[in-house]
């Protein structure tokens, strides 16, 4: 009989901890769940991927009604009900997250409804979710293996004004009851950029404030201007360079101050988006008590996923590096092997990296980009071709953006790719699967692509590579 009340005990239920759970229970291991969170489902489902994604569809169908003259229809109106929208998404986020509830407590596992912390490195502490008027004795439970999963919260405000002036979050815009009239984006990445263009085109009068010098830092350039343009061509006022300095709320209304070229601009509207990103949800675990150590905010592991007390494991945002929910499947499926597998150990390769943002047009990157590469100090050659040069995207009136190829000069292997246009995280699936199997651009430009297809763009930035860097033979397998 084993000393442990369970092999392996799981505290969050989200994405990550779910996939640890299904994949221990698989392998034969006595798997508990702890789920603290008011909902059960996880970030993507209740308030991250899945209803930011019915949003955006809702005002990128709307967009292309009030555009439909550009290929000859008559629409007499775009109307909309606001109260009708959302209630597509709840509906739908509904039966994702009932499916998820579902998954968690069918039997594999068992499932408990509590807050965890440790006690000690094999112990936890479980307090039960309370009402106002009842509040239950917190238990124990003990776990051979533990996997923390408690995904993130919204980042604190840089300013302490902010919470004198008040502020909504992404978790807020999306459970809007009405549209405010005018809104102020604190941020420039991906959730500041789509919540702000799904806003714009339902009639919000949108101003964004991005400290860096571009929107969406984290892409080159020549992508992230591409959305600049589109924000402001859609009505959207965008600053860049800028520095917060204070904000207050006056008569009804919110203002923010800030510097920008040398000067401070005041800009008043009737709501704050705070976007400025989300923290690690590590606050109350007791992370001293059990030896879990961290690192910037974040609870540091190795490539396989194990904390510095080597039984612990942590996946999903709470940890890192990525808040991508293919990337914290995966991480908790590699925590669920190795913790049942040690002398066989599986690691986790971020070389296939993906990252989308759901804009119109969508940004999509797989592996390197060039400001990466340069980072890092690798020799790269690079090569894209513009929509606006394509027929399948001219057709579709969707000449924004371009694709890019970044491949190393001496044997012309894929090293990334970048999508701003169109279908982008569709699109870039397809240098995904060259990145996997290790391809060449004289290989890439070498698939039958059909035509007229979007996908076929890839084929102009593969063949002027291969152009360029000689052909090299593959050296015969062993």
């Amino acid at each position: 009989m084993s000393r442990f009340d369970y092999d392996v005990a799981i505290v969050g239920g989200g994405s990550a901890g779910y996939a640890a759970a299904r994949t221990a229970a698989a392998i034969g291991r006595r798997t508990v769940v702890i789920e603290g969170g008011a909902e059960v489902g996880g970030l993507c489902i209740l308030r991250g991927c899945m209803p930011s994604k019915a949003l955006l569809q809702a005002a990128e169908v709307r967009h292309l009604i009030q555009r439909a003259g550009v290929w000859g229809l008559r629409v007499k109106s775009a109307g909309f009900d606001f109260a009708r929208v959302m209630a597509f998404k709840a509906g739908h986020i509904a039966e994702f997250a009932d499916y998820r509830r579902r998954q968690l407590e069918n039997g594999r596992f068992k499932f408990i409804r509590a807050r965890a912390s440790f006690a000690d490195s094999h112990t936890l502490r479980l307090t039960p979710l309370t009402t106002a008027r009842h509040r239950p004795r917190a238990r124990r439970l003990t776990a051979r293996h533990i996997v923390l999963a408690t995904g993130s919260v919204v980042a604190p405000p840089p300013l302490a004004a902010m919470e004198a002036a008040g502020y909504l979050t992404s978790d807020d815009v999306l459970s809007l009851p009405r549209l405010p009239r005018s809104l102020l984006v604190l941020g420039g990445g991906a959730i500041a950029c789509e919540l702000a263009q799904f806003l714009a085109r339902f009639g919000v009068r949108v101003t964004m404030i991005q400290r860096s010098a571009h929107i969406l830092k984290e892409f080159d350039p020549d992508t992230a201007t591409v959305i600049e343009t589109v924000l402001r061509r859609e009505g959207v006022r965008l600053f860049t360079g800028t520095r917060l300095r204070d904000a207050r709320r006056e008569r009804g209304q919110k203002t923010v101050m800030f510097e920008h070229d040398g000067k401070i601009r005041r800009v008043t509207a009737e709501e704050i988006l705070f976007a400025l990103g989300r923290v690690p949800n590590i606050a109350g675990l007791a992370l001293d008590a059990a030896g879990v150590r961290t690192e910037n905010g974040r609870i540091w592991t190795n490539a396989r996923m194990q904390t510095s007390a080597p039984h612990i494991f942590a996946v999903g945002d709470c940890t890192g590096p990525h808040e991508i929910v293919h990337l914290a499947i995966q991480q908790g499926e590699i925590a669920a092997h190795n913790l049942a597998a040690p002398r066989a150990p599986r690691r986790m390769d971020y070389r296939l990296l993906m990252n989308v943002v759901f804009t119109d047009p969508q940004v999509a990157t797989v592996g390197l980009t060039e400001q990466a590469a340069a980072a890092c100090g690798l020799a790269f050659r690079a090569a894209s071709y513009p929509f606006d040069d394509h027929g399948k995207s001219l057709i579709m009136e969707a000449r924004d953006g371009l694709v890019k190829l970044l491949a190393e000069p001496r044997t012309g292997k894929i090293l990334g790719g970048a999508c701003v246009g169109p279908m982008g995280g569709e699109l870039i699936h397809e240098i995904t699967v060259a990145l996997a199997r290790r391809m060449t651009v004289h290989e890439l430009a070498a698939v039958p692509h059909y035509h007229p297809t979007l996908a076929e763009i890839w084929t102009y930035p593969a063949e002027e590579l291969a152009a360029q860097i000689p052909r090299r033979a593959r050296p015969k397998s062993r």
